[in-house]
């Protein structure tokens, strides 16, 4: 179980102690309402697969229902291995046996509606399943329009953003494995609100990893609308240390922002100033899921607003959202963060079967990031509610020391943690 030991502990205390649900036991519980109780749970990622397994493992009586478009999950975590050459994509992409075998119904199929009158949820072939508790876990989608000349249709040919795993995963590798040596690798980073914020960062280290090795006479630049990022003065003493002037990072004040492509030409424009490149990686502005905007979930910033701690929509009840979908900052939008909210809004749903009050929440987060495969850096943190709101436990957590004091080991505690989450979640 990767949920942090004292949010365990807690959780277990809640569910467990006094009888308070009789859930994690299997025993039926008298404070039950009549009639099995159904969550129907739309996606398979690490927010949608946790809450699944979670609501079973808190009450094996709930009927719980998965729906995922694809028969498995590939994991954006260490997808920058496989787009480095590290790692083959197959060891990062995960089914769902071990959820079926533990009582969830997995459905494959396209959400397309959802009725939050009536607890329905459509599919695009016509099946339609009830609910009384909608957890949805749609992860994100794209401004695509925030980019003069970018769209869809680019980024599955030429200009990739590989934000979700997957095609564009393997086609970003394959460009670059193309690339002549002494050619430019182009990153066009994403503003702030994004999914995994270290990420691009870990991205061009572990390609400046790959043209050390296969093309060291090449360059990577990135251009950034952000002043600053996260982890910085970790990643840019690990640039140093380990690939010299190979990167070049732009930000916002030194007009970073690219506002413009145009892939027939190979070329980014950003603060007035074009760019050529032989590989241009365009992450593009972020928003929640489709689904999730298609279903009323969302506000005016495109993600969706809930409670703290149940995680149920401010918007519809009786429905809610986990994940990078969701609005719960100061927890930042990561696979670990999305694992321990759903742990949480299990908790809370199975609770709310029980006509109990749900449990005190807390979360963890920690996020490791690969500079080289034998350099490792991280940041960590709890949280906790205060007063209402989520807020981060002072002295809990913290960033890696400067000097790659510890750097072998953490990229030994990147793999350590990814094998462990990835088995909470799809394992058995």
């Amino acid at each position: 179980m990767s949920l942090s030991r004292r949010g365990f502990l807690k959780l277990s205390a809640a569910m467990a102690g006094a009888g308070a649900m009789g859930a994690t036991a299997g025993c039926q519980s008298t404070g039950m309402m009549a009639g099995r109780k159904r969550v129907v749970v739309i996606g398979g990622g690490f927010g949608g697969a946790t809450a699944a397994k979670y609501v079973k493992l808190f009450d094996p009586n709930v009927d719980v229902t998965m729906i995922d478009g694809k028969a498995s999950h590939t994991t954006c975590p260490f997808s920058n291995l496989v787009i480095g050459g590290l790692k083959d994509i197959d060891e990062i992409t995960h089914d769902f046996t071990a959820l079926e075998k533990r009582g969830v119904n997995v459905v494959k199929g396209w959400v397309t509606g959802v009725d939050a009158g009536a607890q329905v949820v459509t599919l695009k072939d016509g099946r339609s399943y009830e609910y009384d508790r909608l957890v949805v876990s749609p992860g994100i989608d794209f401004h695509y329009d925030a980019i003069e000349g970018y769209s869809e249709e680019v980024a599955n040919s030429s200009m990739p953003h590989a934000w979700q795993a997957g095609e564009q995963t393997l086609l970003l590798r394959e460009q670059l494995e193309a690339m002549p040596d002494g050619g430019t690798f182009i990153m066009a980073a994403p503003p702030n609100p994004f999914r995994c914020p270290p990420g691009p960062y870990e991205r061009v280290s572990l390609i400046a990893n790959y043209f050390q090795k296969h093309k060291p006479n090449s360059k990577i630049l990135v251009l950034d609308p952000k002043t600053k990022f996260s982890k910085e003065p970790l990643f840019r003493e690990g640039w140093t240390a380990n690939y010299g002037n190979m990167i070049e990072w732009i930000g916002g004040d030194f007009g970073g922002g690219v506002t413009k492509v145009d892939p027939a030409t190979m070329t980014v424009t950003a603060g007035g100033t074009e760019y050529q490149g032989d590989v241009i990686n365009v992450i593009p502005p972020q928003k929640a899921g489709w689904i999730a905007h298609k279903a009323g979930l969302t506000d005016d910033s495109g993600w969706c607003p809930i409670n703290t701690g149940t995680y149920e929509s401010t918007i519809h009840s009786r429905i809610h959202v986990v994940g990078d979908a969701c609005i719960g900052s100061p927890l930042p939008k990561s696979g670990y963060a999305a694992n321990s909210q759903a742990k949480n809004c299990a908790a809370a749903i199975v609770a709310m079967f029980h006509n109990e009050s749900p449990p005190e929440p807390s979360w963890v987060n920690t996020c490791y990031s690969l500079v080289a495969p034998d350099y490792g850096i991280s940041v960590a943190a709890v949280y906790r509610v205060e007063d209402g709101k989520t807020v981060s436990v002072k002295g809990a957590g913290g960033v890696s020391p400067k000097g790659g004091v510890n750097a072998e080991k953490e990229a030994g505690y990147a793999h350590d943690w990814y094998a462990s989450i990835t088995e909470d979640i799809w394992g058995s």
